[in-house]
């Protein structure tokens, strides 16, 4: 038997099932003490899953891709003791450490050491430890039409160094993968650690036993989305007090980010963070574009689209002082992005003060500046690039408490401003 048939052969019949819900005999798993000023003395995350004693985290790499990566090696196309080659990998340019990443408290839903494995662990990496990044750090260039339209109309104009002629923006790229240490998420909401890992066991249909089962293991590298940050001027100025900070966190919107989709402001919001960011690098300072995987606010895509259904059939139309209810009735609650382990990732990249954040959230406002962030000036979409579809979603946002100069009143909450299910 040959090629991939012989593979999966392999896969079959070869190796005995380890379980690893109990602790190994002589296993020999590097601690982890969260909050240490030095990688080494912090100690690596290890997920490793060809040598299970060694593992001191629960789940795997590569959050919700891991199932693909399942099935890769199920089908026969991927060796189940593959190792990365992590040569020429290390970080395009350096990110820290800043003082935070010594704060047990600051940072719990990411390894702050996770772009620096291959450095920071070299010597266990070679004697064989299986330790991979969780963060990758490269260099692009970014081009979007609205960028173009934003120099058209004068708003931005290219200087050959952040902005070029052509309406490229060269950009700082980061790949984060979550990474939950489970004492200070826990703390984070208020709960107990056992409550915390007690639902994740069961609301995940028992899949990580591990959860119930090892105490002894404090990490938990979840199956679902990360994050990417797009860093607009020069890294090496994070950290400084006096450098001056735009930023925009935005969560996820497939419909309307990659397609374009009118019904709400992600894609307009996204775009003019992106040109507050231009703007902010060209005048010396840093932007910051965090893009958190959330689809739907984290109720995921299926939900929201039939949210917009029953937002478009309900009797009166789609209007804005029913708009948080449709969503409460299909879902339970309006809203599962929990934007308390947001600040992580500003954190992380040392930010101390905003001096334009480029959001209308209170939902995101309030977990920054309650983590110890300071926001100097907070930056509302401009009302023409709001889309007519979405104006129901603005008028329920302000009316919910939303930053904005202008707020529309009860009567003007009940008109139907949305299209009909057919329009």
């Amino acid at each position: 038997m040959t090629g991939p048939n012989r593979l999966r052969e392999g896969v079959r019949t070869s190796r005995p099932i380890v379980l690893t819900s109990h602790p190994a005999a002589g296993g020999a798993a590097p601690p982890v003490r969260w909050g240490a000023a030095d990688p080494v003395a912090r100690g690596p995350i290890v997920a490793t899953l060809t040598d299970p004693a060694a593992r001191n985290a629960i789940g795997t790499h590569s959050g919700a891709y891991s199932l693909y990566r399942a099935l890769a090696v199920a089908a026969g196309q991927l060796r189940a003791d593959h190792r990365p080659d992590l040569s020429d990998t290390r970080p395009a340019v350096p990110i820290g450490p800043f003082p935070q990443w010594a704060d047990p408290r600051r940072i719990v839903s990411l390894d702050p050491w996770g772009h620096v494995t291959s450095e920071a662990f070299a010597a266990r990496i070679a004697a064989g430890c299986d330790i991979r990044p969780t963060i990758a750090v490269t260099r692009a260039r970014l081009n979007m039409p609205e960028i173009d339209l934003a120099m058209r109309a004068g708003r931005l104009e290219p200087d050959g160094e952040v902005l070029t002629a052509a309406g490229d923006v060269r950009v700082t790229k980061i790949a984060i993968e979550p990474v939950w240490w489970l004492p200070g998420v826990a703390e984070r909401f208020g709960i107990a650690e056992g409550a915390l890992r007690r639902a994740l066991f069961e609301q995940t249909g028992g899949m990580f036993p591990e959860l119930v089962t090892r105490p002894d293991l404090r990490v938990f590298l979840p199956p679902i989305g990360g994050a990417s940050v797009y860093l607009f001027g020069d890294p090496a100025l994070l950290g400084r007090p006096d450098t001056r900070v735009a930023c925009r966190v935005h969560d996820e919107c497939n419909g309307s980010d990659v397609f374009g989709s009118d019904i709400c402001t992600c894609r307009p919001y996204l775009a003019h963070g992106v040109e507050v960011c231009i703007a902010m690098a060209q005048r010396g300072g840093v932007g910051v574009m965090v893009y958190n995987r959330k689809e739907g606010r984290a109720l995921g895509e299926v939900t929201k689209f039939l949210v917009y259904n029953a937002r478009k059939r309900q009797e009166g139309g789609d209007r804005a002082d029913a708009y948080f209810l449709r969503t409460e009735c299909v879902a339970g609650v309006s809203d599962m992005r929990f934007q308390e382990l947001m600040p992580d990732v500003l954190h992380w990249l040392g930010v101390t003060r905003i001096d334009e954040l480029v959001s209308m959230s209170n939902m995101k406002f309030g977990p920054i500046v309650d983590s110890g962030i300071e926001v100097v000036r907070r930056v509302p979409i401009p009302d023409g690039l709001i889309p007519a579809d979405a104006q129901v979603e603005m008028d329920a946002k302000k009316a919910a408490g939303y930053f904005a100069e202008t707020m529309p009143d009860a009567a003007e909450l009940k008109l139907a401003k949305g299209r009909g299910l057919l329009g």
